[in-house]
């Protein structure tokens, strides 16, 4: 199964493609990244971080954590031997003070951080790659548009 990424639009409609997604951009990930995830509410951002951990997680021998949206909490971790996923949802904050007091941006050179609904954030950062995730085919497919990532 070929990915199309002429476009840097790529069209997930199953979780196969999903996964090997997320071994394709897995390659160009680098610790201090910050990966923002735009996207409508169940669009996939979730299912995508989910299935890195686990692939970070199998890849190094470590047992699977049950990944989760950090909405309530607002963040989630994983400890992947020397480094760490780091997970934030900013989706119940309100203003872009609340986002402020989270120090999305010190520094972290030992983690990857994905950061879902990011649209409050003011200050930007040079390590940050985007992640459009979208419905396509009225509903029926998803598809995700890259940004900063060069394949």
């Amino acid at each position: 199964m070929r990915i199309a990424i002429k476009s840097k639009k790529i069209y997930l409609s199953s979780e196969k493609k999903i996964q090997k997604f997320t071994k394709k951009i897995l390659t160009k990930l680098k610790l201090g990244d910050i990966i923002f995830l735009y996207g409508e509410m169940g669009v996939g951002k979730t299912t995508f971080v989910r299935y890195l951990v686990n692939e970070l997680q199998k890849k190094n021998k470590i047992k699977l954590s049950e990944v989760t949206s950090p909405t309530f909490n607002l963040l989630n971790e994983y400890q992947i031997n020397d480094f760490k996923i780091i997970h934030y949802d900013l989706f119940r904050l309100d203003s872009a003070k609340e986002v402020e007091n989270l120090n999305l941006f010190e520094e972290r050179s030992n983690a990857i951080t994905f950061v879902e609904w990011p649209q409050l954030i003011k200050e930007k950062s040079k390590n940050i790659k985007k992640l459009i995730f979208n419905y396509e085919n009225n509903f029926k497919e998803r598809s995700v548009q890259i940004k900063g990532i060069k394949f």
